[in-house]
């Protein structure tokens, strides 16, 4: 199986594709589901649903997120990205290879209880494939009852699961804000007005959001990404493009969180006398484990696991979780002597192609463990 595992993510490796935009990946994925025989169902535009029949109509879902980052490798793994300035950077191909290591695996299985479903979702890291799969009507044609998915975790001991029972990631809200305020020359700012000075004030005050209004016993994160504007060093500037992201994870901290969002743009608006278009964009809820679930599958597991904190990232996994019983797990790649050390979404990241068979493994377990195979 494990040089089967390093085929799978070799071959992937190498061909990183950003959001729906898989064509590569999706023909790869597609010709290996139909070598191993399985009823194949293309969804969300480039991803794909395997089916395998049980005894019963009800199915347990396994999913794995297929997309990539725009991001210029910079990892020493020795068959690196062709696509230039594209990079498996969150381990989607390490996820990818482990579905169709399990598929692999269960291709000669007599399924003794429900039927098994195998989702390659396109655009989790944005705008949200698993969404468009639900609104397709995958779950309910399959009648899906739990599902379950594995993220590779750079923060853990490499082979250690990482669990958590109920809330795990975070909700978050992308934004984007543009100043427009008024150029002039540099040497006369009261003709003016700075977009760039309102653009630091408003990105102050959106600082102190999480340590004024929010309780210091809840949790939440606001980020500011990226600043871009001015023309000159001797021009005010006109125009100011921010963008960031927000995170909570209790319905009442993220709304307050927003609205004194809102109320920092209109606040430096006046004050600044400038003019400010937003977007904030609500995308993914919470990854809400269910507890039952998750102590369940720790009745099965060997000794190599751990509860873990939750954490400020988010995944689209959770729309799956609104609507059926889930389970996300942590899979530990932190390997120090090998350094393979740097967080998800580096262009150094890497892991040991080994670990990916502990993916599988629990994947045999959860089909094990429900009885789904002997």
């Amino acid at each position: 199986m494990i040089e089967r595992l390093k085929k799978y993510r070799r071959d992937l490796h190498q061909i990183p594709e950003i959001s729906f935009d898989l064509f590569k990946t999706s023909a790869y994925i597609k010709k290996e589901l139909e070598s191993m025989g399985y009823e194949i169902y293309q969804t969300a535009f480039t991803g794909w649903i395997a089916y395998k029949k049980g005894k019963k109509e009800t199915s347990i879902a396994f999913r794995s997120d297929m997309d990539a980052l725009p991001v210029l490798e910079k990892s020493d793994y020795p068959y690196p990205s062709t696509h230039i300035g594209k990079m498996h950077a969150c381990g989607h191909d390490g996820h990818m290879a482990m579905l169709l290591g399990f598929a692999y695996y269960l291709k000669d299985q007599t399924l003794i209880n429900d039927s098994i479903v195998l989702i390659f979702q396109p655009a989790e890291e944005y705008p949200g494939g698993a969404k468009v799969i639900i609104e397709e009507g995958f779950l309910e044609k399959f009648k899906v009852q739990k599902i379950f998915g594995i993220h590779l975790y750079p923060n853990l001991k490499e082979g250690v699961y990482g669990l958590v029972k109920g809330p795990m990631m975070a909700r978050n809200l992308e934004f984007n804000i543009k100043i427009s305020g008024k150029s002039a020359h540099g040497a006369s700012p009261h003709d003016g007005n700075d977009a760039i000075l309102a653009s630091s004030h408003l990105i102050s005050q959106l600082h102190t959001i999480i340590s004024r209004n929010v309780d210091p016993f809840e949790q939440g994160v606001i980020t500011v990404g990226t600043v871009h504007g001015g023309e000159a060093r001797n021009i005010i500037a006109q125009d100011v493009e921010i963008t960031g992201t927000m995170r909570a994870f209790k319905h009442e901290v993220f709304y307050l969180m927003k609205k004194r969002i809102e109320d920092v743009i209109s606040g430096i608006k006046l004050s600044f006398q400038v003019e400010i278009s937003s977007d904030l964009m609500e995308l993914y809820p919470v990854v809400n484990n269910d507890a039952d679930m998750v102590e369940f599958i720790e009745k099965h597991l060997d000794d190599n696991y751990e509860y873990i904190k939750p954490l400020m990232a988010s995944e689209d996994f959770a729309f799956y979780q609104e609507k059926v019983p889930g389970m996300f797990t942590m899979l530990g790649t932190r390997n120090e002597e090998k350094g393979y050390v740097h967080p998800l979404h580096s262009c150094y990241f890497n892991f040991k192609d080994e670990v990916l068979a502990r993916g599988v493994e629990l994947y045999i377990t959860i089909a094990k463990a429900y009885q789904l195979i002997d």
